[in-house]
Parts: C-alpha cells; sequence; structure tokens
C-alpha cells in the first residue's frame, strides 16, 4: 500500500477525527465549512487507502503519522 502526503488541513482533520468528532464539530474548531471538513476526509480516505475513518485513523498510527 503507497501512503500519499497528507496535507497540513488534512493531517488537523485526521487528528480531529480521533475524538471521534462529527464533520461539524471539526469545522468549528478549525474555522472552515462541513462542507471542507467532508471533503478533506474523502482525500483523506483516498490517500490513505481506507474505506472509512476508523480505518484511515488505524493506518495513520500504523504508519507512525498519529502519535
Amino acid at each position: 500500500m503507497e501512503i500519499r502526503n497528507l496535507t497540513e488541513r488534512e493531517m488537523n482533520v485526521l487528528k480531529l477525527l480521533t475524538q471521534g468528532l462529527e464533520n461539524s464539530e471539526i469545522a468549528s474548531i478549525l474555522f472552515i465549512s462541513p462542507h471542507t471538513v467532508k471533503a478533506c476526509v474523502s482525500s483523506i480516505l483516498k490517500k490513505l487507502s481506507s474505506k472509512n475513518r476508523t480505518q484511515a485513523i488505524y493506518v495513520a498510527m500504523k504508519n507512525g503519522m498519529l502519535m
């Protein structure tokens, strides 16, 4: 599996995903729109070859992207 680099924004969203937050909550924290969060999550899933948020978090942790 090839993991592509995440942008700074995608990393910020990914870190908040680990807290179990919803898109609207992440949007409020990062001062971005829920649509932008949704786009970031989709990009994260694609870049990490993941089917869902939980799998993306697992892949990121397994590859040392999250501590």
